[in-house]
């Protein structure tokens, strides 16, 4: 069992230096025991995690374990309204955390409003004792979390966007550990640096936590050996480039072969977009440097340092084809367990959408309008108590569970052009029940609404099987038969790409309430949501666990609520 305290703190509240310089500019933000990206949390395969977050910041906070799928256990899963409600501040909350079948790199986050874009770091998770990895031992490991950059004041954007309706301020830079990299003005000398050895091989733990984009990965002349994704193991295969969308996680074999010198290490932003479209996101690319070891660094300027290829920002077909090359380890060490026969099938679009403004000041795509994400046409919206306490007591008015499990409307999803009408969602705290042990299958389909984009869909306290994914629009006759039910990847978040869709499976074996939502944070908070309820199984090993004695009041926990967005005040 391993025991940690995590102190999430406000430059206001600590002696230690939380007043961060980025960009020439400097601001107090919120970070996990004083550092940017927060401290990396080591354990083994099976292990027990018992980790105590004491809330120091002026505002309540929850933290997520993304990835760690703690069974039977979702009061610990941390999304507030969802499972929990805030910390409050000067208070703690104590997580117990069961380790299952995760190996490899997950992470953990902020899950309240936008307090994640400082607030996260990674969880490296060993083989048992006694095991090893399934490929040849590195000689060191790295941790990489990718990260997102705004001057201002996060909090103060997020809640004046819930309640104009309007996008998003684009970022300012996109981070490497913290850094943007000697690309950006006053950065130089802060750009992170990776020593490597001649000769030698290293694992590169690599999390995206970014907030509204996802990325392209990339070292200058050398490969990269992608061997794990989500907490599971992959078949090695290599590449120039990576991808990832926020979420994600990937660990990548990379071997020290070439002369003693500098390399540009480069994260750039892949923007599943027009060109025309992604002028409203940032495109600046961030930079780390890795050094061979013995390398005179004196006599090198940054202009001479080899530069890598990443694929054009809004390259739809690079990240496409980087995604279909995934297929799991599926070894004898290593099985996984692809549902072969399916009990419920879903067909759930992801799109961006509007909704009815309730003030004057809505600044939508249409007069009168607010933007809204959606699955199935519904927008999600907080409730004033938690699901998982409503459920667990049998509260009434505050979920629905009419989650529809097909689209209101059948068209074609992915057409040049929609009318404005098929934009329009509808709002509720709508949620889906399964019974224990059911088996499901969800197609994500893409749509053309309003901002045709890809969609990186995180589902809580499970890992899921990507058994197929294509252009267009699905066709439940043809496209299954092009399933892989052989070995394909087990993710907890799976990217649809730009104009098409992806099919997962998955058996709901992990009784309690588990969120389902896009990892787009302005997706998310706009509503692009919704809820499983998976009932108890027959004994007492498959029923969910009670609550601790400690749970937050929500009363205690309202910062930014998105409910108030769609609804006017009743004071």
């Amino acid at each position: 069992m391993h025991i940690i305290c995590l102190d999430i703190f406000h430059g206001l509240a600590q002696v230690a230096p939380t007043n961060i310089t980025r960009l020439c500019a400097s601001k107090e933000i919120l970070t996990v025991n004083g550092q940017l990206p927060g401290p990396t949390l080591y354990v083994s395969k099976g292990d027990r995690l018992i980790v105590n977050v004491v809330n120091q910041a002026p505002y309540p906070v929850t933290i997520h374990w993304h990835g760690l799928l703690n069974p039977r256990n979702p009061w610990s899963d941390g999304p507030q309204y969802i499972t929990m409600c805030g910390i409050p501040s000067g208070s703690n909350f104590t997580h117990d955390l069961f380790l299952s079948t995760e190996e490899g790199t997950i992470w953990y986050h902020a899950h309240s409003d936008w307090t994640r874009h400082t607030v996260h770091g990674a969880v490296v998770v060993y083989p048992k004792a006694g095991f090893t990895y399934p490929f040849p031992v590195p000689y060191k490991e790295y941790v990489i979390v990718i990260g997102e950059w705004w001057v201002g004041d996060v909090m103060a954007m997020l809640q004046q966007k819930l309640l104009n309706g309007g996008s998003f301020n684009v970022s300012n830079a996109f981070t490497i550990n913290g850094q943007p990299g000697d690309q950006h003005n006053c950065s130089s000398k802060g750009t992170t640096r990776f020593v490597f050895e001649q000769g030698k091989s290293y694992l590169l733990r690599i999390v995206n936590g970014a907030m509204l984009s996802g990325h392209f990965f990339a070292i200058a002349n050398h490969k990269l050996t992608v061997v794990g994704r989500d907490g599971s193991y992959l078949k090695p295969f290599q590449r120039d480039f990576l991808l990832l969308t926020p979420g994600q996680t990937m660990d990548v074999l990379v071997h020290a072969n070439n002369p003693k010198d500098l390399y540009y290490m480069v994260v750039s932003p892949y923007i599943a977009a027009t060109e025309e479209d992604s002028a409203f996101f940032d495109r600046t690319k961030t930079t780390a440097i890795v050094e061979y070891e013995g390398f005179n660094t004196t006599s090198t300027s940054n202009s001479s340092i080899p530069f890598p290829y990443v694929p054009l920002v809004t390259d739809t077909q690079a990240a496409y084809e980087f995604d279909v090359q995934l297929t799991s380890l599926a070894s004898n060490d290593h099985p996984i367990d692809v549902p072969m026969e399916i009990d419920s099938r879903f067909l759930v679009t992801v799109s961006m959408g509007l909704s009815d403004c309730i003030n004057e000041t809505c600044e939508g795509t249409l007069e009168g309008s607010r933007l809204s994400g959606s699955m199935n046409n519904i927008s999600f919206f907080n409730p004033s108590t938690d699901i998982l306490d409503a459920y667990y007591k049998n509260l009434n008015n505050v979920y629905t569970t009419d989650f529809p499990s097909f689209p209101p409307y059948l068209f074609n999803f992915t057409a040049d052009s929609l009318p404005d009408e098929l934009s329009y969602t509808s709002q509720g705290t709508r949620v889906k029940v399964l019974e224990y042990n059911q088996t499901v299958e969800i197609v994500y389909q893409g749509t053309s609404l309003l901002d045709p984009i890809n969609h990186p869909m995180h589902l809580h306290g499970y890992d899921f099987y990507v058994v197929g994914r294509g252009h267009r629009n699905f066709d439940p006759e043809k496209d299954p038969l092009n399933y892989n039910l052989v070995d394909p990847p087990r993710e907890n978040t799976v990217t649809v790409p730009y104009g098409g869709w992806a099919a997962m499976r998955f058996r709901a074996d992990n009784p309690g309430v588990w969120l389902l939502h896009c990892h787009f944070d302005s997706h998310f908070v706009w509503g692009m949501t919704t809820v499983f309820i998976v009932k108890d199984g027959p004994t007492n090993e498959t029923t969910m666990l009670p609550p601790p004695k400690y749970m937050p009041k929500c009363e205690d926990s309202k910062v930014i609520d998105n409910a108030a967005a769609y609804h006017p005040s009743d004071d």
